[in-house]
C-alpha cells in the first residue's frame, strides 16, 4: 500500500480502534446509558443535536484562538525582552516563574468577576495557559543559540540588534515552536474551565447544563467536538511549524 494512502487512513483506523474499545467496555460493564452511552448513542445524539452544538463550539473554537494569539504575541514579546535586556530579565523572570506556582483555574473565578460572563474571561483564561509554555520554549531557544556563531557574527562586527534579528531569533524558532505545539494542545483547558466556571454559551457551558440533566450522550457529543478542535488545531500549528523551520532536521 502507498505510503500516501497508509497516511490518509491511519487516522481513520485509530478512531475504528478507540471506538471498538468504546463499545467492548460498555457491553462488558453494562453500564447504563446515563453513565456510559455507548458510541452510537453519542453519534446520535450528535447528529440530532448538531446545531445546538455548532453554535456552542463556534463559541469556544473563537475563544481558543484569541487566546493563542494573544498567548503567542505576549509570549514571544516577553521571551524576546527576556533574552535582550539583563535587567528586564531580572525583574521579569521571577515574576514568570510564580506566575506558574498559582494554579490558573484558581484564577478563573476572580476572573470572571472582574471580566464577566462574556467572550473576554475565557480568551484570558486561556491565554494565561498559552503564555508560559510559548515564553519559556522561546526564551531557551535563544538562550541556547550556538556560541561559535555568535563569535563568528561578533567577530564579523555584527550589531547585537542584528545578531538578535538574523542569527538568535531563526535560531531559536525550532525551540519555539515545540512550545507552540504544547500551548495549542492545553489552549481548550482555558476556554473551557472559564466557561466551567460562569458563561452563558460554548462547549463547556454546554456541558456543564447537560450534566445537571444527566444528558450523558449530549455531554460526550460536546468532548468530542472539543477533541476534534484540539487534534485539528495541533496538526494544524504542527503542519505550520514544519513549514516554518525547513531546516529542522525530522524523522519519518
Amino acid at each position: 500500500m502507498p505510503e500516501a494512502v497508509r497516511r490518509v487512513l491511519r487516522p481513520f483506523a485509530i478512531l475504528a480502534g478507540l471506538l471498538a474499545i468504546w463499545q467492548a467496555v460498555q457491553w462488558a460493564s453494562q453500564a447504563p446509558a446515563y453513565i456510559l452511552p455507548g458510541p452510537l448513542a453519542v453519534g446520535e445524539a450528535l447528529l440530532s443535536r448538531w446545531p445546538q452544538l455548532a453554535n456552542h463550539a463556534w463559541v469556544t473554537f473563537t475563544e481558543i484562538l484569541l487566546g493563542l494569539g494573544l498567548g503567542l504575541l505576549l509570549g514571544t514579546v516577553s521571551a524576546l525582552a527576556i533574552a535582550s535586556f539583563r535587567p528586564i530579565r531580572r525583574w521579569l523572570l521571577p515574576v514568570l516563574v510564580v506566575s506558574q506556582a498559582i494554579p490558573v483555574f484558581a484564577l478563573a473565578p476572580i476572573l470572571v468577576v472582574w471580566l464577566g460572563y462574556g467572550m473576554a474571561s475565557k480568551v484570558v483564561m486561556a491565554t494565561l495557559i498559552i503564555y508560559f509554555p510559548v515564553t519559556s520554549a522561546f526564551f531557551d531557544g535563544l538562550r541556547r543559540t550556538e556560541p561559535g556563531w555568535l563569535d563568528l557574527a561578533r567577530t564579523m562586527g555584527g550589531k547585537r540588534a542584528r545578531i538578535l534579528w538574523h542569527l538568535r531569533v531563526p535560531a531559536a524558532l525550532p525551540a519555539l515552536g515545540s512550545g507552540l505545539r504544547v500551548a495549542t494542545a492545553v489552549a481548550p483547558i482555558g476556554a473551557v474551565v472559564g466557561e466551567w466556571v460562569g458563561s452563558s454559551a460554548g462547549l463547556g457551558y454546554l456541558m456543564l447544563h447537560a450534566n445537571a440533566r444527566m444528558q450523558v450522550d449530549l455531554m460526550f457529543a460536546a468532548l468530542f467536538v472539543l477533541a476534534v478542535f484540539a487534534v485539528g488545531l495541533y496538526f494544524t500549528v504542527d503542519r505550520l511549524v514544519s513549514r516554518a523551520v525547513p531546516w529542522q532536521a525530522e524523522e519519518r
